[in-house]
């Protein structure tokens, strides 16, 4: 369209929070353009460094791409080395957080740091509290997604999906990807296993 090429045109203009709301607009509204895609990512891989990209920022320009089925290798490796190079993941948002990892496991580019570096911080955590349903449900199905087995951050996340008072808010999928996930690990957590199977029994009836 002409405001794509537009764009494109001029993105050394845009700052980094208007190139990722734009490519964040683009993918939310399904609308594929792939010049301008390819030429953002060439230009944010080619930036010395991404510090004046905010995490959610990040996360929704690698989500963006992923879900609009647009993978760029260089893109992805800058965000994922710099991601990765951080002191620590606290100005990630639990949404970031699980969008990132879902992000990387859609367009199979799996960056071993980038996933050990998010795993570690979220087993971290004292709480989940701010993790929805579906972030929760994207960071293990990632996970397995890309044959990755964090023990630790598998036992948080099922410990805490077994602690809640009710499943009620999960959708089918969410429970689908969540229990494929375990299985597909080879992670053993039983009372996850029986939770799931009692909120899916009550869901039927």
């Amino acid at each position: 369209d002409i405001f794509a090429l537009e764009a494109v045109s001029k993105l050394t203009a845009f700052n980094s929070q208007e190139i990722s709301n734009m490519i964040w607009a683009y993918a939310t509204a399904k609308e594929s353009h792939p010049k301008l895609f390819e030429r953002v990512a060439e230009h944010i891989a080619g930036l010395e460094r991404l510090n004046q990209f905010k995490p959610q920022g990040l996360s929704n320009i690698v989500w963006a791409y992923a879900t609009v089925d647009e993978s760029h290798l260089k893109l992805f490796m800058k965000v994922a080395d710099h991601v990765a190079a951080l002191d620590n993941l606290k100005s990630f948002n639990p949404q970031s957080l699980s969008n990132t990892v879902w992000a990387y496991a859609t367009v199979n580019e799996y960056h071993p740091m980038l996933f050990k570096k998010v795993a570690d911080h979220v087993a971290s955590l004292d709480n989940f509290i701010g993790f929805k349903p579906q972030a929760l449900s994207n960071i293990v199905w990632a996970y397995a997604t890309v044959d990755e087995s964090h023990s630790q951050l598998l036992k948080k996340v099922a410990d805490h999906v077994v602690s809640l008072d009710s499943l009620r808010s999960f959708e089918p999928q969410h429970l689908s990807n969540i229990v494929w996930a375990y299985a597909t690990l080879n992670e053993s957590h039983p009372k996850l296993f029986q939770k799931v199977a009692g909120a899916v029994i009550r869901k039927q009836n």
